[in-house]
Parts: C-alpha cells; structure tokens; sequence
C-alpha cells in the first residue's frame, strides 16, 4: 500500500476481543482472546501516520510503531513482526501486559482531547507476536569469543540475553527457579500472561544459542569473582529482581492463611497450587479473601483468589482509586469480575479465630490529607472509624524490596536499601559487571526492565568492542 495515498479511517476504537466477564472469573483462560486478522487491520487503518510520531517516544525500547502499523495495514504481517523484533524480542510479552496507557497509547495523538481514543497499539503488537512463526531469523553477528554471564530471566535478563547473542557473543543465564522467565512466570497469572507464551520466547533465544542454567542460585554457587576467574566469564549483567516482600508490620501478620502476594501468586502461577491434589502445591481456597494494596500486583492476587473460588474478593487500599498506580484496565476487570474495592482503609491487626488461623482483620478508615513526598494526598486516620473485615486468607501486596542475592554475588556497589548502583547504561562501580531492571530501579515495569537490559547489551557490546 503506498503511503501517499493512504487515508486514515474516522472511527472508534476497535473493541478488545473479551471473554464474558463472569464466565471467564471461574477459571484461569485469557481474559483478551486477541485481535482477529480483521479487527487488527481495521484498528491500523486509525493511524494517522504522524510525521513525528510521538508514539514511538514513549515506548521505552523505541520501537517503530507506525512503520509496523503500515505493515498491517499492507497485510504484510511477517514484515511487522521483524520491524518490531529489531528493538523487542518480546512483543506477545510486552502487547499483554505493558502499561500502554501510560507509554507509547499515552503519546497517540488520537488520545488526546474530550473523547481520547488512542491506537491499540499494544493489541496490535500481540497480534504480530502471536504469530512467531512469520517472523524472519535474526541476523546473527560472528562469534567475537566473549562470554557474558546473565543472572535472572526475568524481562530484564532475557532482553539482554537476546541483544548480546545477536551480536556474537557466548551467552549463559543463570536462573534460580526450575524455568525461564522470571516474574513474567511466578508473579503474572495465566489469564493475564499464558506460560506457553513465556515458553515460546525462551526457546526462541535457545535457537539464537543462548544457554540456560536453571536451578542456579547465583551467589550460593559463585559469586561474582568466581564467574569472572575460574568459570571464565568476561563479563556480568545482573537481572536478579527486587522480589523481597515488605511487611505491613502489624500483630498477627505471621498467622496461618495471612500471605505475600508474591508467595501466593508463585504457588498458583508456577507450581499450580490451582490444580491440588493433582500437582503437590497446596495453597488456601478462602472464600472471603482481602488484598492489601493498589497496584497491578494486588489485581493479579485478589482476581486470582476469585478464580479460586472466593465468594468475597476485595481489594482495601488506603487511599481512593483515583490514586491506584495500577493499570485502569486491571481494576475495570476486577471490578466486571466481581472483585470489591473498599477505598481509605488502612490495616491494624489480623485477627485470630479457630484454630489459630486469620479470621478477619481489624481496619482503620481514612480521609485524605495534604499530600506527602510522592505527590499524593496523604491518607489521615477518622477518629473513632475502626472496623473488622472478616477474611478467611489475606494477602499483602504492598510491594517489595531488593533480592539479597545481589550483596551475596557481590563485586559492586549497593545503595543502602540493597539495591545496585548503576548508570543509565547499566555500569556498575565494576567496569566488568553491568546491572539493570527491578535490582536497579526498584519494582517496575516489564517494559523499562527490557529497556534496561536493552542498554546493557549495547553498553557491553560497545565495550568490548573498544578493546
């Protein structure tokens, strides 16, 4: 299709392709089905086509999106695919569970104004990426005779991965768990992100040959000296996370059923805790269950519980939703699943029942204040206004901390929260050893994590290309 003579469809958004609300809330398959081959082209055909696409800005790995936009639009979807995967390696990743919103849909200058309605430019990547088999083989540099050692597989470490391998280098990472990739297994569930997707990604860099040790607790079985002495490593990029949960601090927080999200969210998503007794992962079905937080992580717990069969799934967040930093469109699935939002709360105790185990949990109600350092109307205790939420399983999901696996593989600096200091190209205080994503940043996205592990690859890649 010539772009000369292109001229952008009038019109509304193409719909998400939904299963029922209701139906899909009993059971762990794909809330989006996905853009059909007509859906995907009719959405593309919105695009204006900027001369200064905006979109792309704020994309954190700066992809091309109105050039594989145009290729939709030409039916010409193993083309899109490759314009895409010279910047992403992940777009069935990124398409699912980026915050679009806030990136490159948040740029689209059909989103602006009274009746904002951005390209879907997130379900139109997926659409692409969920046919790998179109895409081309990436070109491949020689071998250069470097090894780099990676530690995590998570977005971070992947993304890195992929880079390096593509530019000749010998690849190894290193991964604690028993499988590849990192949060984007234990900490998303399957409606959200489906593990065959994961899966398909991982293989992909095994063709590119890069090696995956699994089971390989870094820091426990070498540290930083050991893989750049004897194991014959040149260089480090450490992707380990920041997975560590932060406690609420309050009585009762170590009663039996009361858990992180990051605890129930790995023994559902990765050891199928879903399926007992058929798998040997147990995990509590409640049937009145209250999350504590706001963020997509707390969304990922509490729609998980409902599909475990909660008959009161709530959501308690000390301030209103309006300052929730999860993604909108989480929480309006949570909401059309049923899921409760109990707004100005804030928890004071968990309360022991029968047989020692979490029966409710007594709250304080709030108003909002002025606001505090984050910008944020502060949340200010009523006078008076306590009340108990009778809960069967409560689960904390008000963030996490650094790993500590990084003091331990050790050989750079840390902050003094445990995080790595590193540079906007992932350098760390050893010029051997670069580091990015979550163990850098603290908790972010999946996106920026890639982003990270994006500049690390070329950071490294220019390195050694010095020498």
């Amino acid at each position: 299709m010539s772009e000369v003579t292109y001229r952008p469809v009038r019109g509304p958004r193409t719909p998400d392709n939904e299963e029922p609300a209701l139906e899909r809330a009993r059971d762990f398959r794909p809330v989006d089905k996905g853009y059909t081959k007509e859906m995907a082209i009719a959405e593309a055909n919105r695009c204006l086509n900027c001369k200064k696409p905006s979109c792309v800005e704020g994309c954190p790995v700066n992809i091309n999106i109105p050039k594989f936009i145009e290729a939709i639009r030409a039916e010409e979807f193993g083309r899109g695919l490759d314009i895409i995967r010279e910047d992403s390696m992940l777009p069935a990743i990124c398409g699912r569970v980026c915050p679009q919103e806030n990136q490159c849909e948040g740029k689209c200058v059909l989103g602006r104004g009274k009746n904002p309605q951005p390209i879907a430019i997130g379900q139109l990547e997926r659409f692409l990426g969920d046919q790998p088999e179109l895409a081309s083989k990436p070109a491949m540099k020689p071998a250069n005779g470097k090894k780099v050692a990676i530690i995590g597989s998570g977005p971070s470490g992947i993304t890195c991965a992929g880079e390096l391998a593509r530019n000749g280098f010998d690849v190894t990472v290193f991964e604690a768990f028993f499988t590849g990739g990192g949060v984007l297994v234990y900490g998303i569930p399957e409606f959200r992100l489906p593990k065959a997707v994961v899966k398909r990604e991982i293989d992909g860099l095994q063709e590119l040959g890069v090696k995956f040790e699994f089971n390989s607790v870094m820091g426990r079985l070498a540290d930083a000296e050991e893989l750049l002495g004897e194991k014959g490593f040149d260089a480090i990029y450490v992707a380990t996370g920041a997975g560590l949960p932060k406690f609420l601090n309050i009585p009762g927080e170590n009663l039996p059923n009361v858990f992180f999200a990051n605890e129930y969210l790995t023994r559902v998503n990765l050891m199928k805790a879903n399926q007992f007794p058929e798998y040997d992962t147990p995990t509590k079905h409640g049937k009145n269950v209250v999350v504590f937080g706001g963020g997509n992580v707390a969304m990922d717990a509490v729609r998980t519980a409902k599909r475990l069969g909660a008959e009161r799934a709530i959501i308690a967040y000390r301030r209103t939703e309006a300052e929730m930093p999860a993604r909108k469109a989480e929480l309006h699935h949570a909401k059309q699943e049923g899921v409760e939002v109990m707004p100005l709360v804030a928890p004071l105790e968990f309360l022991e029942g029968e047989g020692g185990n979490v029966c409710g949990v007594r709250v304080q109600r709030c108003e909002l204040g002025e606001p505090d350092d984050s910008g944020r109307r502060r949340p200010v205790p009523i006078e008076g206004a306590v009340e108990v939420i009778p809960c069967d399983v409560a689960i904390s999901a008000i963030g996490t901390s650094a790993n500590p696996f990084a003091k331990l593989i050790g050989g750079m600096e840390l902050n003094k929260w445990g995080y790595i200091v590193a540079d906007e190209d992932g350098r760390t205080t050893n010029p051997r050893i670069w580091a990015g994503g979550d163990i850098v940043t603290g908790a972010a996205t999946v996106i920026l994590a890639m982003g990270a592990g994006k500049k690390a690859a070329a950071s490294i890649t220019a390195a050694f290309a010095e020498e």
